[in-house]
């Protein structure tokens, strides 16, 4: 959500700003913006769309810029609402909300001060360059500016005159990084990343000052803090799509290998923090935000029914305002892919002032979730671009399945052997080839719905969720007994149903709504590791994949669901890498 790149150093600005903005894409945004200053000249140029639109301006000359990807919060997207904004001497990048910006734009107002856009973020250069008139010190003016603003922020500054950027950050990520002459900010590594360039992840209160000799980092009140490095590599730019059309269709296929790195075995975990978190928790709690709750319910339904073990699945985003109650001896897991999700943050922040320990299970080690958790347990999907979720999915049902896996051992409980998932994964793919055949049917769909029980169901769930990302068709992901009570009502011929039946207990009852659609013209499109089921005259269509325990089930059975959205959003024409309106990292409420 939103990108902030930086750049203060030897060459030319304009280059670094629009090529780090590109490697933050994959973020998700509406208009892109850069400031370059040369000398006492500011210029800056927005521009609605692709950040591709700003490659006309590479030629500009000044050695120190910010730049900016917009994802749309107060105002629509326009090259008005684009950042960078501008108010006096003072241009800004801010990824956030501001919350108290009204209240603040209208003091600026009375002060007899102009806004021309509807955004919360000028608001910032609003007050940043009330201060810098009195102050004349672009540290303590974005130092007093800060403690006004209520909300989240990741800012970086630049002044007229001044050769320097200030940053502060709260509750939104920021890095800053110094290499050989030259300093750099930014909202994620991929946009700093170079061999041998030395990176510091801002805490949440504090700020920087970068120069082309060095980077400082200041507490809350100014105090200038010492912190050793994380060296940066190219390696942890952003990867290609090689001989893929779209990231997608790669991340699909790199299924296997993202399990098999994120498998957190008994033998792995024996002395470490993980078993002794585990052995003394009653309940589990998680709390997660979209395909992270969707893994969340997976695990839900694996941990009640293999070890008994009593778990609530919370949405994130509604967590604190039910005033949740945390027995004693409850564990909350909070699942992030990206270790930023603001609304997850939060949650696990309030289980832990509730006295539950906190296990993070997150795709980045150095994410604000790793640092807030008291055991963290990393994914191992690797860099996941296309902002729909796939690989991430199945890494965070592996390490996930893996405590599961070390509670059993301890329990000593026989658990399915989470090895074998690797080699299924990739049969499963190999299976869902046929899904490409489907898609003819979705086109002219006036809804769709997914079915299943019990697991199932969590995998209609995430089914759906694909589906509505990139292809923007109605979507929902039901408990296929409950279709009768009410839903059922808006099956008709222009109703593609899709049912997973993986669990030899369900099959019956989950066939009962298999017929009940049938029967009102729908077309059934079948995901099962039952080769009966595929001949029954109700189905259009199958994939038959391989069979696991049930309540792991949706390791395999979403694979052919991602491929459905896949090859229905190219038959719509959408781009499914970037759907429209959403972000790949949700750092703000």
């Amino acid at each position: 959500m939103c990108g902030i790149v930086g750049y203060i150093g030897k060459k030319r600005a304009a280059p670094v700003l629009i090529d780090g903005l590109k490697k933050l894409e994959y973020r998700g945004y509406d208009s892109a913006g850069i400031a370059v200053m040369d000398g006492d000249n500011m210029m800056v140029i927005k521009r609605c769309g692709r950040v591709a639109a700003l490659d006309e301006v590479r030629g500009l000359s000044g050695t120190i810029g910010i730049g900016h990807t917009r994802w749309a919060t107060h105002g629509t997207p326009s090259e008005r609402n684009a950042h960078p904004h501008c108010y006096g001497r003072i241009a800004v990048v801010h990824n956030g909300i501001i919350e108290n910006a009204a209240r603040l734009r209208a003091t600026c107002e009375a002060r007899g001060e102009v806004f021309v856009s509807d955004t919360d973020s000028e608001v910032a250069a609003h007050i940043i360059a009330h201060y810098f008139e009195t102050k004349n010190d672009l540290l303590l003016a974005v130092h007093c500016a800060a403690k006004e603003f209520s909300g989240s922020f990741a800012l970086a500054v630049l002044a007229v005159g001044e050769d320097e950027i200030v940053c502060a950050r709260r509750a939104s990520p920021l890095i800053v990084a110094e290499g050989e002459g030259e300093g750099l900010v930014a909202s994620d590594i991929p946009a700093l990343a170079a061999k041998g360039r030395r990176a510091y992840v801002l805490e949440d209160g504090e700020l920087a000052r970068l120069t082309r000799e060095k980077v400082q980092i200041f507490d809350a009140d100014l105090a200038l803090r010492l912190r050793e490095p994380y060296i940066l590599n190219e390696t942890e730019l952003s990867p290609g799509k090689g001989r893929y059309a779209h990231f997608m269709r790669k991340e699909i296929e790199e299924i296997p290998d993202a399990v098999r790195n994120s498998l957190f075995l008994p033998d792995m975990a024996r002395n470490s923090r993980v078993c002794d978190v585990l052995c003394h928790a009653y309940y589990f709690d998680i709390v997660a935000c979209g395909t992270a709750y969707h893994s969340g319910l997976c695990f839900a339904c694996a941990a009640e029914r293999l070890l008994r073990v009593p778990t609530r699945v919370h949405i994130a985003s509604e967590y604190r305002y039910t005033d949740p109650i945390v027995p004693r001896g409850t564990l909350t897991i909070a699942v992030s892919q990206s270790g930023e999700t603001a609304d997850t943050l939060a949650a696990a922040r309030l289980a832990r002032e509730r006295a539950s320990s906190v296990i993070a299970v997150t795709n980045v080690a150095r994410s604000s979730i790793s640092r807030l958790a008291d055991v963290t347990v990393l994914t191992g999907a690797g860099r996941e671009v296309a902002v729909a979720a796939t690989k991430s999915f199945q890494a965070q049902l592996a390490t996930l399945y893996s405590l599961l896996a070390v509670l059993a051992k301890q329990k000593n409980i026989p658990f399915f052997p989470l090895e074998n998932f690797s080699d299924l994964t990739k049969e499963t793919i190999q299976k869902s080839e046929c899904i490409a055949g489907w898609s003819s049917y979705f086109l002219d769909a006036r809804s769709v719905f997914f079915l299943g029980r019990g697991a199932d169901r969590c995998a209609a769930m995430e089914g759906s969720l694909k589906l509505k990302e990139i292809t923007y068709l109605p979507s929902e992901g039901y408990a296929a007994g409950e279709l009768k009570h009410g839903t059922l009502a808006l099956v008709d011929s222009r109703t593609p149903v899709v049912a997973i039946i993986t669990d030899p207990r369900l099959i019956d009852k989950t066939m009962n709504a298999v017929h009940e659609v049938y029967a009102r013209g729908a077309k059934v499109f079948l995901v099962t590791c039952f080769p009966e089921l595929c001949a029954q005259k109700e189905v259009a269509a199958s994939v038959l994949i391989p069979a696991c325990d049930p309540e792991l089930s949706p390791m395999l059975s979403v694979i052919p669901l991602q491929l459905l959205a896949y090859h229905v959003a190219l038959a719509l024409g959408n781009d499914p890498d970037k759907p429209r309106n959403l972000a790949k990292s949700v750092t703000v409420e």
